[in-house]
């Protein structure tokens, strides 16, 4: 009798480690954070993978707002008013969104901060819209990654690369 306990003690551990892993998600839930001057700079977003698909121009095409992950909306919080490609943007969370280009791409922080996707998306409740560089960098991204750096932060997925100047 204890051997088939033991036996089925052994069977529901392996059983159970097996469903684990096979629930990772497709997209985890990351978060980024940094300094910029005295504010901290939270980013939370839904990280998806490559898996060998055209990311820039198919995937995501050029041109259409993005929700800059996958599932929600990605979310960009300061708290302290700071300043991004020198406009100001008021200390709060946005909703973050990204209007993709080959050469410069449109970083959207939009007001209404808890939304799925883009599908509800709303230019009129924009706080800020601003053009920055983009384009390819020599390093792949199989993940989304968002990195918030002293005076600036950065999206990277693929080959793609887009960054914001960030100041206090």
């Amino acid at each position: 009798m204890n051997l088939k306990k033991s036996f089925l003690a052994i069977a529901l551990l392996a059983f159970v480690g097996f469903a684990a892993n096979a629930q990772e998600k497709a997209s985890p839930a990351k978060t980024a954070e940094g300094m910029i001057g005295d504010a901290k700079v939270t980013i939370n977003y839904s990280s998806p993978a490559v898996k060998g698909r055209t990311v820039w121009g198919d995937l995501v095409p050029l041109g259409e707002v993005w929700r800059a992950g996958a599932n929600d909306a990605t979310t960009f919080t300061t708290t302290k008013d700071i300043m991004v490609e020198g406009k100001k943007l008021t200390a709060g969370t946005y909703s973050f969104f990204i209007i993709p280009g080959e050469s410069s791409s449109t970083f959207i922080f939009n007001k209404t901060a808890k939304q799925w996707g883009a599908f509800d998306y709303d230019k009129a409740q924009d706080a800020l819209r601003v053009t920055v560089p983009s384009g390819q960098g020599s390093t792949m991204e199989e993940r989304l990654v968002y990195q918030v750096k002293p005076s600036s932060f950065e999206v990277r997925w693929e080959y793609g690369v887009a960054t914001a100047k960030l100041s206090k």
